[in-house]
């Protein structure tokens, strides 16, 4: 058994695409692919592994940095990161890369992974209400419970929410609001948003190592666009909902698109110079991860879905997956110019599919939450995946692995889902739609009559041709025969077979002659009558005879065939045979 195991895995791996690099069960990393990037973060043309971990339970939060299959080093961070991005801020050299993590309203910047820079989301406006109900309690003219009365009430009619002072005061126990009022009702009041997601928008030039800014989507439901150098605000965009998932596409000075994913189970697309949303697709369940190919959008929902739009919004196609989705990636070979989404299911399979086609089917220890795809170290085209347990898998593309444009799974086949190309509807289209609508009745009737005058017709000459023994074949109320006949030869004798058969159930046909019909100033017959043995029904009975052709014109005519019964004038029926013209004679 454990043989054959060996060697079902050794098969498996052979027709894979990829090589199993590495596979580390307790690398102890928790993260999402949002948190989780690739970069030459030292200019010497080897890129890391950059890994926002969320630690264990919400504690020991680390940035982790891994080069190869070991860990370069880790910086501990302060709150749970939400998301990880490099990208170059100046043109100086050496042209390194800055590495920002998004942690609570924070966007912490590591230079040579240092800490940098921190950038502080602005505060937002206070309720004036909630204002006004703390400076009360500030003066001692209302108690702490009353306090909680007024607050309870301004945050269920208040369009602005409340504070997380508030809300924290309204979750304490009575015995412990004085206290808690004593301890804050002198601070300001202060309302601070936080980061859901964030990516990277390129400044002016379209080139890998150009300037880029930071783009962040805030619970606000606010996006907000940095300078790289000075990390102020230069532009800000909002949003019907709270953005969850991020795709940018484009330049800041020239013309960009940013697609963004948000928790109403819709997608918003902005452009340049716009405050609001340009489209919006709604979502058949809430969005788990978005990516754009090429110039399409895919969305993975938590229905088991994944879905295509175009970047108007129209929809394109819907794959049902096997299993819930845990995460999703963009995979860019860029060396083929080959895209495809990588999708994590949690069945403990990852999924890639070219559009609607499923291409490759990856098999993992568990249950992936991250995947990254890109440059790692040396090799151009390394897949890196993180599990559930939190382990580290590591795999690298074959170099002779070619993904295949049709899908991989059965179904229906891929030219089904190509529209067809309807021509466009004439106004003789029209008139004639319209009048077979006011004429329906009457043209079914005229179908209908010509269609029983059509059958009539054909009955009538099917049932002469049976009477008058024309045809090649009787009736069931006559001896049930069949009969055809084949000519053989280039002349000017011919070989010709008659073929005759009983088709009866049981009854043996007895008694019958077989005589030819022929031109005698043409043709010449050895012999021009036969008497048929007994037909046992079922069997095939060949009788061959010679014909002579005797004219030297070039000329042909017909042969005919009559099988009749003993002592009857009348055939049982008839055959035909139009005979070719003798090449030897024609040639002489």
């Amino acid at each position: 058994m454990a043989a054959a195991s060996s060697s079902s895995s050794e098969s498996n791996e052979a027709n894979s695409k990829w090589l199993d690099a590495h596979y580390d069960p307790m690398a102890n990393l928790y993260t999402f692919s949002s948190s989780i990037a690739l970069a030459d973060l030292h200019g010497d043309g080897e890129y890391k592994l950059v890994v926002g971990d969320l630690g264990m339970a919400g504690h020991t939060m680390r940035l982790k940095v891994y080069r190869g299959t070991g860990l370069a080093s880790e910086s501990t961070l302060l709150d749970l990161p939400s998301a990880v991005s490099t990208f170059l801020m100046d043109q100086n050299e050496p042209r390194t890369p800055a590495v920002a993590v998004a942690s609570g309203p924070f966007v912490y910047v590591y230079k040579n992974l240092r800490p940098y820079f921190k950038f502080t989301l602005p505060p937002l406006d206070a309720n004036p209400l909630e204002q006004d109900v703390w400076e009360q309690a500030k003066e001692d003219m209302i108690d702490p419970l009353t306090l909680k009365e007024m607050l309870e009430g301004i945050r269920e009619k208040a369009e602005i929410p409340l504070s997380v002072r508030s809300l924290r005061f309204l979750a304490q126990d009575v015995p412990e609001m004085e206290n808690f009022v004593n301890l804050h009702k002198g601070q300001p009041i202060k309302r601070q948003t936080v980061i859901t997601c964030m990516s990277t928008l390129k400044k002016n030039m379209a080139d890998e190592d150009a300037v880029s800014c930071l783009v962040i989507g805030t619970e606000s439901a606010d996006v907000l666009i940095l300078d790289p150098e000075a990390f102020t605000i230069l532009a800000k965009m909002t949003l019907p909902s709270v953005p969850a998932f991020l795709d940018v596409m484009g330049q800041f000075d020239v013309e960009y698109r940013v697609t963004v994913a948000c928790r109403d189970g819709s997608i918003y697309i902005l452009r340049r110079e716009s405050k609001r949303p340009k489209y919006c697709i709604e979502l058949s369940a809430q969005p788990v991860g978005l990516v754009r190919v090429h110039k399409n959008i895919v969305a993975g929902c938590s229905d088991e879905t994944l879905q295509g739009y175009t970047q108007k919004g129209k929809k394109l196609w819907t794959v049902y997956l096997p299993a819930p989705l845990m995460t999703m990636s963009l995979l860019d070979q860029k060396s083929r110019g080959f895209q495809a989404v990588m999708v994590g299911l949690a069945n403990q399979v990852v999924h890639m599919y070219r559009d609607k086609n499923l291409v490759d089917v990856i098999r993992t220890q568990d249950v992936v939450t991250s995947i990254c795809f890109g440059r790692y170290g040396r090799e151009d085209n390394t897949l890196i995946m993180t599990t559930k347990g939190g382990g580290l898998i590591i795999k690298i593309l074959k170099r002779t692995a070619v993904f295949e444009e049709k899908d991989t799974s059965l179904g229906p086949p891929v030219a089904q889902s190509i529209r067809l190309s309807v021509p466009k509807k004439t106004r003789l289209y029209v008139d004639q739609t319209l009048r077979e609508r006011e004429n329906a009745v009457a043209m079914h009737r005229v179908f209908q009559m010509d269609l029983y005058r059509l059958r009539l017709m054909a009955a009538r000459a099917y049932v002469k041709a049976l009477e008058s023994s024309l045809a090649p074949i009787t009736s069931t109320l006559q001896e049930p025969l069949k009969m055809n006949a084949v000519v053989q030869g280039i002349g000017p004798t011919f070989k010709l077979t008659l073929h005759i058969q009983n088709t009866s159930a049981g009854c043996p046909s007895i008694n019958l002659l077989v005589s030819f019909l022929y031109d005698q100033s043409l043709y010449a017959m050895k012999r021009a009558f036969f008497k048929a043995p007994m037909l046992v029904p079922g069997l095939n009975y060949p009788i061959e005879t010679f014909v002579e052709c005797l004219s030297d014109k070039g000329i042909s005519d017909v042969i005919k065939v009559f099988v009749l019964r003993e002592g009857q004038s009348m055939p049982l029926l008839t055959a035909h045979i139009n005979m070719p013209v003798s090449e030897g004679l024609a040639a002489a």
